[in-house]
């Protein structure tokens, strides 16, 4: 991307007015460097009045916000009368050089030292001077958000959260790290799901007698992985029974799949629990707070998150651009976008936030650039945009973010990066640590390109760092020059790479680099997909290919052709009438063909070096086109010892017809759009990026 084009895409323009937002300033003053005002959204006032009376001047507006703390009691809305123009963008931006905060949080100094003998009491007794106490109730505080999660996959999103020296604190839980297993389950109501077998009571047999401590709790609950390694759940305790190591879990029901042996959870929210640095609790009756510190209290601060809005909203508004704030400590998102044209955030930082950092939906040409976003409680960025039915692009992209540290408290399914709809861009990101995805998608012809991906689906299995599944009508995605590695899942019991899910279709993984991922290549028994000049090293195995809508998923793909013939769709679309049958043709003539078959499937021009190449199921061999492969032979890497694996002059693959990849390209740019620079990332134990 050239520098004329980062300018273009970040909103970077020479104003043609500018007001100056201070602390201490007056929203009543004249907005001047001198006489500043004293919030954004005094600011937005004033550049509302100026459109009315004289209307915005050559290049635009920009709004300059001075070091500080800038607390949010109400998010800052945008609207369409909020807008600029092409030629008069408006901007909100942190004076160079200068820290601002953004804030959906309280700061609480009121701690004192535990001396309730009967708190004392349920506290370990190594604790004992070491947790502190504050009264919310005291301090006006009632509001404690809603950690409830009526099935595995909701999002709360209202939760309080604390924070200290800007790093989230961990909820009271035991064990303090990882997880324990489901010794066995009190088969009440067997349920055999594929072969596995579980239980639908929800009552788990337990090992040990640590559960005896959490009779007398109130709120305790069990985090855990029931019966799926990629489906989590926050239970509630309904009852412990001591005698029989069981404890049955209140309304099993709200948990789709049942619970089966071998499984892990661990329990969070007892206040028993509260035995380590970094721990902390609230009652939620009392609304007594409790807080054992990793490092002194003096000099340190606690934080709590209070908003329960997104800290900037934007609603229809246009061609505006954030450039260089950090927002923190909501509760939900940090920034929501919906509908409008050309807004662009540029170069902030979001942390600290209990659900996303951005999230678009609707609206044209919406960007986030050289963002840096991390210790969110859900997923990082999330689009959607464009109309499926017409096949018209959105145009929404993600450029040039690091994201990393997301999904602290919803775990599954809360992706880096999610784009839904038609016609967006994923680009230039560096994505890591997390305990499932870095990107999803779904919808048609969204591009994922020069991304650097690793150490992500650390917590779960069967599970894809990129991943879409279920639909034959998602089509025309292009999976190109990415970078991942160190990917292989819970306990390295294995996840996947690219994972193509469930008879998806189609897409084109070209160019890429896959370096110590587990099925690397995955597609789930789809058609039309491509997986060419692509290089695997150390992958176990490097491509995987299925035909499973000829087996057990076979009644999947008998629920689609159903719908064809009842009412001429597929999933809801007109498959074989424009612009769907003149786009994808190979769509269009799926009924006269074998629909439940891997058909149009190609996989050549692959290096796969260590690890294992062929992952490809016997039944679905006979429709694939597998050709010019270079697999167990040395493809003379540059120096792979130092993970370069650009390929020598002499490489035998070159004969094959293989092409250079721009691997240099890959990953995050150093340039006037990034929120921090340089970066540095832990890859694997040991080594360092």
């Amino acid at each position: 991307m050239s520098e004329k084009q980062i300018s273009s895409q970040a909103g970077i323009f020479a104003p043609g007015r500018e007001f100056f937002v201070a602390p201490g300033g007056n929203d009543a003053g004249a907005g001047t460097r001198k006489a500043p005002f004293a919030s954004l959204e005094g600011a937005r006032n004033a550049i509302r009045r100026m459109k009315a009376a004289e209307g915005l001047p050559v290049g635009g507006v920009v709004v300059t916000a001075c070091a500080g703390v800038y607390e949010l009691e109400q998010p800052l809305w945008l609207g369409a009368e909020d807008s600029g123009t092409p030629d008069a963008p408006i901007a909100y931006r942190a004076a160079p050089g200068e820290p601002v905060l953004l804030t959906g949080g309280r700061r609480i100094d009121a701690f004192a030292p535990v001396t309730d003998h009967a708190i004392l009491q349920r506290l370990a007794p190594e604790t004992h001077g070491k947790v502190y106490q504050a009264d919310l109730k005291a301090l006006g505080i009632t509001d404690y958000g809603d950690y409830a999660e009526p099935t595995w996959n909701s999002t709360t999103g209202t939760r309080l959260e604390l924070f200290f020296n800007d790093r989230p604190m961990t909820v009271a839980r035991w064990p303090n790290e990882g997880f324990v297993p489901i010794v066995d389950v009190v088969s009440e109501t067997p349920v055999d799901v594929r072969g596995t077998k579980g239980d639908r009571s929800g009552k788990i047999i337990y090992d040990g007698d640590r559960p005896g401590r959490w009779v007398n709790e109130t709120q305790v609950r069990l985090h855990g992985y029931w019966f799926w390694d990629w489906a989590d759940q926050r239970m509630d305790v309904a009852s412990i029974d001591l005698a029989n190591n069981v404890i049955a879990l209140k309304n099993p029901e709200n948990h789709t799949y049942g619970y089966r042996r071998g499984q892990w959870y661990y329990a969070e929210d007892a206040l028993c629990e509260l035995d380590a640095p970094g721990e902390w609790y609230l009652d939620r009756r009392t609304g007594m707070l409790y807080f054992y510190p990793p490092s002194p209290l003096d000099g340190g601060e606690v934080v709590i998150s209070m908003a329960t809005s997104p800290l900037m909203a934007l609603s229809g508004a246009s061609h505006i651009a954030l450039k260089g704030l950090t927002f923190a400590f909501g509760r939900t998102d940090g920034v929501a976008i919906s509908e409008g044209t050309g807004v662009r955030i540029v170069g902030c930082t979001f942390r600290n936030l209990g659900v996303s950092a951005v999230r678009v939906e609707g609206g044209a040409d919406h960007g986030v650039i050289g963002c840096d976003i991390f210790d969110v409680g859900a997923g990082g960025i999330a689009m959607r945009g464009g109309d499926r039915s017409t096949l018209t692009p959105a145009g929404h992209f993600a450029v040039n973010n690091h994201i990393h540290h997301y999904a602290r408290w919803e775990r599954i399914y809360r992706p880096g990066i999610r784009m839904d709809g038609v016609g967006h861009r994923i680009a230039h990101n560096l994505i890591h640590d997390a305990p499932h995805m870095a990107i999803g998608f779904s919808g048609n012809d969204h591009v994922i390109e020069f991304n650097e991906i690793h150490n992500v689906v650390y917590e779960s299995n069967d599970a894809g760092a990129i991943y879409a599944g279920r639909d034959w009508t998602m089509r025309g995605h292009v999976i190109r020059f990415n970078y991942m590695h160190h990917v292989t899942g819970f306990k390295n019991r294995g996840c996947v790479g690219v994972y193509l899910d469930d008879m998806f279709a189609s897409a084109e993984i070209f160019g890429n680099v896959f370096y110590k991922v587990s099925r690397a290549a995955f597609l789930g028994g789809g058609r039309d997909c491509a997986i060419v000049n692509n290089i695997f090293v150390d992958c176990t195995p490097a491509v995987h290919i299925d035909a499973r809508a000829l087996g057990w998923a076979k009644y999947h793909a008998d629920e689609w052709l159903a719908e064809a013939a009842e009412k001429g769709t597929l999933s809801g679309v007109a498959f074989d009438k424009p612009p769907y049958s003149t786009r994808y043709p190979d769509l269009a003539d799926i009924l006269h063909r074998e629909p439940r078959a891997p058909e149009g499937n190609v996989v050549a021009r692959n290096i796969s070096w260590g690890g294992a190449w062929y992952g490809m199921r016997a039944e679905a061999r006979s429709y694939l086109r597998v050709e010019g492969n270079l697999v167990d032979v040395d493809p003379l890497f540059v120096d792979p010892d130092k993970g370069d694996f650009q390929l020598r002059d002499d490489s035998p693959a070159f004969k094959l017809g293989f092409e250079r990849i721009p691997i240099r390209r890959i990953g995050l740019m150093d340039d006037q759009t990034r929120a921090s620079w340089p970066v540095r990332h832990a890859v694997a134990p040991g080594e360092q990026e």
